[in-house]
């Protein structure tokens, strides 16, 4: 019994050794009392009747031994089944991200890894403490007065003192008078919470407050204003030439502007102004509790000159430009939308002034703005009301005479305006982006009216940069070559250099795909832009349109006249034929013919007007055949 005591103790170790030396053990124990009842019953020591129960009695210990062997081998499985079973579950508890404590009554028995971090304890140090160690006093009250299940928030210290608020739920645990309180951190959804609210309420590239806080905020101002007295201020800024910005440097560094305004202007701004963006490089400044309304004009003044010193500490790179318009409430406006209004309309009527500067709102810009909002409207439908119609005028081959061409101008006759210049519906149109519906039905109409005539004269029509620049725009001129049976080598597409400079990339392949269906492409206004050279080297222009700024009174204007002569010799330099737009005299007329200028077009020549005014160009005599342009 002895041996088999030593052996059991061996076998629980957990070393290799130890359970041999064990098994080892156990089998002396079990051997001893057959070699001793062998030796007695060989010396003859022992009688037969007592050898008998000397025998009896080491058989009865063997088999104690063996069934002591068993049950301690039983109960050692069962030991290390339960051992293992309970460290399964104290893994399964450390690997939660949740903190958990098990409770029999208000002792805490066993506590997870994530739970005593949280609150900067050790495991062991929790074990036989009170609940209260970890939650408030009022939290478990709350936990034992409400149903098992209940979620409960509350705050922990953690362990570096901070407060950690936190989820608490408490559950049974089977029919034991235990229960488990699990804890969960609501840190991180509560920074998500606050990075959500922040996102719902401000602008993400500069920070500023967006457009539905500027405007709650104005409702609140204007209302205390009404109750109180006193006068509100609306400024509108947004930045000059903007787009051009992000055509020539990139919308990087458009982001970067727009961030340096913000940035700049912030510490101009008093504690109760707010400044916030209102979309793309639009921004807007509430202004409260304003006694007099030279104070507004005050605050714009402050604003431009530390944009001004902001550029000058800048240095190199685009220059930031900004004017603003400033409307006040109840003066010019008793409602939030309608000072917004006059306020951008006075911004619009600073940018039409100099740009830079600021203006106030006057009565005569609503008028203006509402006169805009019309026409805007009114030309987003010009084109299915039938209002819009096209005129030509004539392009001659001046060593012949011969007319080889026209080019297609726009008119619109509006119902109430009658005629609107060009100069005036055409920017509103680029500006809504209706010149895409607009130019699509000037080459529907031109090109249908060109492959009508007889003679297989040219037709020259206008292209925007929107056009350019929209996506399917090649497609668009092959699709309306096939329908209108138009030859591609009768258009000659005119384009700007500003339509170039936005996007010189996108500009150059629609133009090389237009260039490959035969179409003709012409440089239109050549002079008026910028980069004028270095365009003619990268596009595939097969013609150069003289702006009429550089015709008129050529023929007595020496610097005008030398200016003619470069360009015709840069033409002819290129084998580019040259086309003098604006010809209103004989005598510019004369002069073009004797510097070798290829064709003209103006006044001189014919005014705009319908195709019928110019059958005779367009159709043929009796018995004549048609005649190459």
């Amino acid at each position: 019994m002895v041996l088999s005591g030593f052996a059991l103790t061996c076998s629980l170790r957990d070393s290799p050794a130890s359970r041999t030396a064990g098994a080892m053990l156990l089998s002396c124990a079990v051997m001893l009392p057959h070699v001793v009842s062998l030796g007695v019953a060989g010396d003859g020591l022992v009688p037969a009747i007592l050898g008998g129960q000397f025998a009896a009695s080491l058989g009865f210990a063997s088999l104690t031994l063996l069934v002591l062997a068993f049950t301690g081998l039983t109960l050692d499985g069962r030991s290390r089944r339960r051992r293992e079973a309970q460290e399964l579950m104290n893994s399964l508890a450390d690997a939660a991200v949740e903190g958990i404590a098990i409770c029999e009554g208000q002792r805490i028995v066993t506590v997870n890894t994530s739970l005593a971090e949280m609150i900067g304890r050790t495991p062991a140090a929790l074990v036989g403490q009170p609940i209260t160690e970890i939650l408030p006093a009022s939290v478990v009250a709350r936990l034992d007065a409400g149903p098992h299940g209940q979620l409960v928030e509350a705050e922990l210290r953690g362990a570096d003192g901070e407060a950690l608020p936190v989820d608490v739920i408490r559950r049974p645990l089977g029919n034991r008078p235990c229960h488990a309180v699990a804890v969960r951190d609501l840190r991180a959804r509560r920074k998500a919470e606050q990075d959500i609210q922040f996102l719902a309420h401000h602008d993400t590239l500069t920070g500023l407050p967006n457009r539905a806080t500027f405007r709650a905020r104005l409702d609140e101002e204007i209302a205390a204003a009404r109750a109180g007295g006193g006068l509100v201020a609306v400024l509108c800024l947004d930045l000059d030439r903007f787009k051009d910005v992000n055509d020539l440097y990139g919308h990087a560094m458009g982001d970067g502007l727009l961030q340096s305004l913000a940035r700049w202007i912030a510490p101009v701004l008093g504690p109760r102004q707010m400044m916030a963006r209102l979309g793309g490089d639009e921004f807007a400044i509430l202004m409260p509790a304003v006694a007099r309304p030279e104070e507004a004009g005050l605050l714009a003044e402050a604003i431009l000159r530390v944009i001004r010193e902001g550029n000058q500490r800048a240095g190199t790179g685009p220059i930031l430009a900004t004017s603003i318009g400033i409307a006040l409430c109840p003066t010019d406006a008793d409602d939030a939308q309608t000072l917004l209004n006059h306020a951008d309309a006075a911004l619009y009527c600073a940018k039409n002034h100099g740009r830079g500067v600021h203006r106030y709102f006057e009565p005569v810009l609503a008028a203006q703005i509402r006169d805009r909002r019309s026409l805007e409207h009114d030309l987003r439908h010009a084109v299915e009301r039938g209002e819009f119609r096209i005129v030509y005028q004539p392009q001659m081959a001046i060593d012949t005479g011969i007319v080889v061409g026209f080019e297609a101008l726009l008119r619109w006759q509006h119902p109430d305006r009658g005629n609107v210049p060009p100069d005036q519906f055409i920017p509103i149109s680029e500006e809504t982006g209706s010149i895409l519906g607009i130019g699509e039905w000037v080459l529907r109409e031109t090109c249908r009216e060109a492959a009508s005539w007889d003679k297989p004269l040219r037709i020259a029509v206008n292209v925007s940069a929107i056009q350019l620049h929209a996506p399917g725009f090649a497609e668009l001129v092959h699709e309306v070559l096939f329908t209108t049976g138009l030859s591609p080598a009768r258009l000659e597409l005119e384009i700007t250099e500003t339509a170039l400079v936005r996007d010189p990339v996108r500009a150059l392949a629609a133009l090389r795909r237009v260039k490959a269906m035969g179409v003709r492409i012409a440089m239109d206004d050549f002079g008026t832009g910028y980069s004028s050279l270095s365009n003619l080297r990268a596009f595939p222009f097969d013609k150069i349109k003289i702006d009429r700024s550089f015709i008129r009174a050529v023929d007595v204007n020496h610097e005008t006249a030398a200016i003619m002569r470069a360009v015709l010799g840069l033409g002819r330099g290129l084998g580019l034929p040259v086309l003098a737009e604006g010809v209103e005299t004989s005598a510019e007329l004369a002069f073009l013919g004797s510097e070798n200028c290829h064709e003209a077009q103006g006044y001189l020549l014919g005014r705009p007007g319908p195709i019928e005014q110019f059958s005779e160009h367009t159709s043929e005599a009796p018995g004549q055949g048609i005649a190459a342009a």
